[in-house]
């Protein structure tokens, strides 16, 4: 990093991924995007202070399970990028995070569907914080809905994460 350039915010630096306006001087701690987005195909496509969206194809020659409806797995890590995207927004230099639990229920199948996922904060704490996200197909029908709850880490134990 520049020392005599400050780092963007985590939120300013995803706004300009999405807006298509990021210099080669701004930088992140984190990377983004995460191989698993682009590995499973996810794309942010919203941001706010505490909130994310991401999209993607769901498709079952890539994603389905056994019965040849899309992997509950795969619904789990769009969830958890959605909710870590979202958490993202809101640590600061020299902090990071990590999941202390995801819970997902399912209400109906998927098959190739377009789906999103919009995390939330139910509560932000200093350092613990949950959040909501409900993962819909592309008429809005809720397909699952995951909480998590994310512990904010500093000092030593932020270091190397």
């Amino acid at each position: 990093m520049n020392p005599q350039r400050p780092r963007i915010s985590n939120l300013d630096y995803l706004k300009r991924v999405l807006s298509g306006k990021l210099t080669p001087t701004d930088e992140s701690p984190f990377n983004f995007p995460f191989p698993i987005m682009k590995t499973l195909g996810f794309r942010l496509v919203e941001v706010n202070e505490g909130t994310a969206s991401m999209e993607m194809e769901a498709k079952t020659e890539l994603h389905s399970n056994p019965m040849g409806t899309i992997h509950g797995g795969v619904l789990c890590d769009i969830a958890d990028a959605a909710i870590g995207t979202a958490h993202f927004t809101t640590v600061q230099e020299g902090e990071s995070f990590t999941s202390i639990d995801l819970q997902i229920n399912f209400f109906r199948p998927v098959w190739n569907e377009k789906l999103r996922a919009v995390a939330k904060p139910i509560h932000r704490g200093r350092t613990v914080s949950r959040y909501v996200c409900d993962i819909t197909r592309a008429d809005a029908k809720l397909v699952g809905q995951a909480t998590s709850t994310i512990m904010t880490l500093r000092g030593e134990a932020a270091q190397g994460r």
